[in-house]
């Protein structure tokens, strides 16, 4: 890692505390101004010898390879050894980018067979996750593979079993479960900030063709470029589609739509901040409301899933939501809502909000008492002023509170970050194989529940569908 990155985030101290306590209203700096500070250390901080090195290899070098391997690479210690992807124009670009020397190829199992290479970061259409991960752990690779972990629920526990047996760190790429504001909610929540959790509602709306997975595909794509035969031998035998190719991700034959790609950030974060294991039972419904390309997973989705009580929780409903063309621009959201509050987390920033019940019983108003005799509602006002005091007839107040991230955090750098940590002391990873498929689950479980309008009952604990 080069030493201006290095010493800008060496040390750093992550603070959701006396710097970082931002003020919902006015009254509330000085609580701001005398809140302990909570640290924590955002990048890895020892002394990192030739003995500490991991060499890694990227395996499918489109957007979030791109992204994946940018972040991987400001860890200390962390070098590429090389890149396989199955369109030559990446090829291309990653010996552009990293040299005319770097080890590129387009068969995965190549880049596998490297003694050079220690752990491979796992980027592909979601159909090949699986097959890979596998693949990787009984070369004796540590993994990092992007979510959802598998695309199908019944390689689930292969990969656990895999994972388990190989000794090596599997980690999952919801980068948000290490990030520092969801583990403040988690903290608030368990604090009973909010009283008992009774719901969560969750969106990831995005506006934008890009965003709606509408990727630039390249003028030179066909069959021959893309290794076309190649990337169906994961799927039903198909014709040569550029769409299916460059915008994976809108078709069920190689992607896993919004479900996968957005709900699953949802879920994975939800199941941090609340330590759940999952839902019982999964509903979800779609339509295609704009982005109508030939795409076959809807642009407009929900789902409702219930979540039973636990010793780690209390029962509570969830609901999910995504929205390609929503006229809110685009907004990322977890709404943990309880008896007395809620914590909206946007982002890396969390908005505390308390609302507390009065002591007292509801008593006139908008109530059936005007609806009595006048001497039955005399009667019944003497009794209530009686029972209960004006101090309980009020609601108790609580501050809110804003808590937001340092500038220029990164919970992708901090997800890569404890991955490498992993492999390197034999810490555990924040997001391991169980986890994963914990998330992964549910996500397929909303597919499946909108292509068959049927609910889908999932044990969470010993993870099988019912």
């Amino acid at each position: 890692m080069k030493n201006d990155n290095s010493n800008s985030r060496r040390k750093f101290l992550q603070q959701i505390g006396a710097t970082s306590l931002f003020a919902a209203a006015s009254p509330l700096s000085s609580l701001a101004a005398s809140a302990k500070a909570e640290e924590r250390m955002l990048t890895y901080n020892r002394k990192i010898s030739s003995n500490d090195k991991i060499r890694i290899g990227v395996i499918g070098y489109g957007v979030q390879g791109h992204f994946d391997l940018r972040t991987a690479l400001k860890v200390s210690g962390v070098e590429l050894a090389g890149i396989c992807d199955l369109y030559t124009g990446r090829l291309e670009n990653a010996k552009e980018q990293y040299g005319k020397e770097l080890y590129t190829t387009s068969n995965y199992k190549d880049l596998l067979d490297r003694k050079d290479i220690d752990a491979v970061l796992i980027c592909t259409t979601d159909v090949w996750h699986a097959r890979i991960t596998l693949d990787a752990l009984a070369k004796g690779k540590h993994v990092y593979c992007e979510k959802p972990m598998v695309f199908k629920i019944s390689e689930g526990h292969p990969v656990i079993e895999a994972a388990k047996k190989s000794g090596k760190v599997l980690q999952v790429g919801s980068q948000r479960v290490s990030s520092i504001g969801y583990h403040k909610a988690k903290e608030l929540l368990a604090a009973g900030e909010i009283g008992e959790l009774n719901m969560v509602n969750a969106v990831y709306d995005r506006q934008s063709s890009i965003g709606a997975w509408e990727y630039t595909i390249p003028k030179d794509a066909n069959a021959t470029t893309t290794n076309w035969d190649t990337f169906i031998e994961a799927t039903e035998k198909m014709n040569f589609d550029a769409k299916k190719f460059f915008w994976w991700r809108a078709f069920k034959e190689v992607g896993t739509g919004v479900a996968g790609d957005l709900f699953i950030h949802l879920l994975s974060g939800t199941h941090l901040i609340t330590n759940s294991k999952g839902p019982e039972n999964i509903y979800s419904t779609g339509q295609f409301s704009y982005w109508k390309d030939g795409r076959n997973l809807p642009d407009v989705m929900s789902g409702v899933l219930q979540y039973p009580k636990t010793k780690e929780h209390a029962a509570f409903l969830m609901t999910l939501q995504v929205n390609f063309i929503s006229g809110t621009g685009g907004q990322e959201v977890i709404r943990l809502i309880g008896s007395e509050g809620v914590i909206e987390v946007n982002g890396n920033n969390i908005t505390l909000k308390h609302s507390l019940m009065p002591e007292a019983p509801g008593f006139g108003g908008y109530d059936s008492l005007f609806t009595f005799s006048k001497s039955m509602q005399d009667e019944m006002q003497k009794d209530y002023d009686a029972k209960w005091t004006a101090d309980q007839r009020k609601r108790k107040t609580k501050e809110d509170i804003v808590f937001k991230a340092p500038v220029g955090y990164d919970d992708h750098l901090d997800h890569f970050t404890n991955f490498f940590d992993s492999i390197r002391t034999g810490s555990p990873v924040i997001e391991n194989a169980e986890f994963g498929f914990r998330a992964a689950a549910p996500a397929l479980s909303c597919n499946e529940s909108y292509l068959t309008k049927k609910i889908v009952n999932w044990d969470p604990i010993n993870m099988k569908l019912k």
